[in-house]
């Protein structure tokens, strides 16, 4: 500890049962080096004489409320009998006298078993009706484009499309190339042990066509798409936007929602068209590295390995999920809060509804076209 001053806090012990305070008890004098573990300890010692000793605070030069607070802990948080202080001090011990013990608030209690499955099943049914009224709003909106066309939003649609299709390409075709790639090197090294080279068409074909693309596109599009969508009408929300929209009469519906699911609607069989490609190239590539089947003999095979109706079930595939993520996407936006958590929880639970979603309705196409194209 530094040697003493006239502004370092100091406590002195004086006949016995007389403790005087000097110096300086702000907080930049009391966090120096050593000044804390040098007053805890004269401290520890009065331990237990607090009753019998008399505190004299009047020579204190300076005291704020953290030094105040440091002596009352000394004193176990009462006013000793005897205490002598400076009138400009007096007040620090007031407040702190009537401000009382702090209680932490009570623990909430638990929650019973019944009541969570309640709660959970109330924020489901919450949401279904959300979404179906989404959905009937969706139609009406269509029926009213159908009527009057050239009152149609075709210049969002198009510009969605642009968005959702076009910019996507890049991700879709890479990561399908690398899934054909993978795809390919594995089912050939099993088939290679038996012999059934020839049926790597087939596993290609019917795999990536009929589920993989589909799904693929569909898990991209949900995760770089549908989050786009729900941020931006989150935004909008954030912005006031939507209401503006609603005091200058135009429909959130109509301009915001039907633009989206269109596009989506046209844009995700395109993608996966696309997807499927790419990812059949991939294979390709890595059948005549690995098992050395040319992409004339490939190519020449697919058509036999995959019916037409595999390609026409993966195509409406596409269509249904675009549906599905645009309709999500747009749910969760338009029920963000005007702050920037909300905005971040929205964002995060729509894609991830999205994914699952698309998930169970690959699922209802397996089980309903379980008998066809094979």
């Amino acid at each position: 500890m530094p040697n003493p001053d006239s502004t370092t806090p100091v406590l002195d012990l004086k006949d016995g049962s007389l403790v005087a305070a000097r110096g300086n008890w702000q907080v930049h004098a009391l966090t120096q080096p050593g000044v804390i573990w040098a007053l805890q300890a004269k401290l520890r010692k009065l331990g237990g004489k607090n009753d019998a000793l008399r505190w004299d605070l009047s020579e204190i030069g300076t005291l704020d409320h953290i030094g105040a607070q440091f002596l009352w802990n000394a004193w176990g948080k009462t006013r000793p009998r005897q205490l002598t202080v400076a009138p400009q001090h007096r007040d620090f011990f007031q407040r702190l006298a009537s401000a009382g013990t702090l209680a932490l608030p009570p623990r909430p209690p638990r929650r019973r078993l019944f009541n969570l499955i309640y709660d959970i099943g109330a924020e489901m049914l919450e949401h279904v009706s959300g979404f179906i009224t989404l959905l009937g709003q969706l139609v009406l909106d269509f029926l009213r484009m159908v009527r009057a066309p050239q009152r149609a939003p075709w210049k969002e649609i198009s510009a969605n499309v642009y968005h959702v299709g076009y910019q996507a390409l890049g991700i879709t075709a890479l990561v399908g190339f690398l899934i054909g790639v993978v795809l390919s090197f594995l089912s050939a090294q099993q088939l290679h042990t038996f012999g059934g080279d020839i049926y790597l068409v087939n596993i290609l074909g019917m795999s990536i066509i009929r589920e993989l693309g589909p799904l693929l596109a569909a898990i991209l599009v949900a995760g770089r798409s549908g989050s786009a969508i729900t941020a931006q009408l989150g935004v909008m929300r954030v912005t006031e936007e939507l209401d503006a929209m609603l005091v200058m009469g135009l429909p959130h519906g109509f301009r915001l929602i039907l633009p989206r699911v269109l596009a989506l609607l046209v844009a995700m069989p395109l993608l996966v068209i696309w997807t499927d490609a790419i990812a059949l190239l991939g294979g390709m590539v890595a059948a005549q590295l690995q098992l050395g089947l040319s992409p004339t003999y490939f190519l020449q095979q697919l058509p036999n390995a995959v019916p037409l109706p595999n390609y026409l079930i993966g195509l409406g595939k596409g269509a249904v999920f675009g549906g599905l993520i645009a309709m999500v996407a747009c749910y969760f936006g338009l029920r963000i809060e005007p702050n920037t958590e909300s905005l971040g929880h929205g964002t995060t639970t729509s894609v991830v509804t999205a994914i699952t979603i698309v998930i169970v309705a690959d699922a209802v196409f397996a089980i309903i076209f379980s008998g066809v194209g094979f």
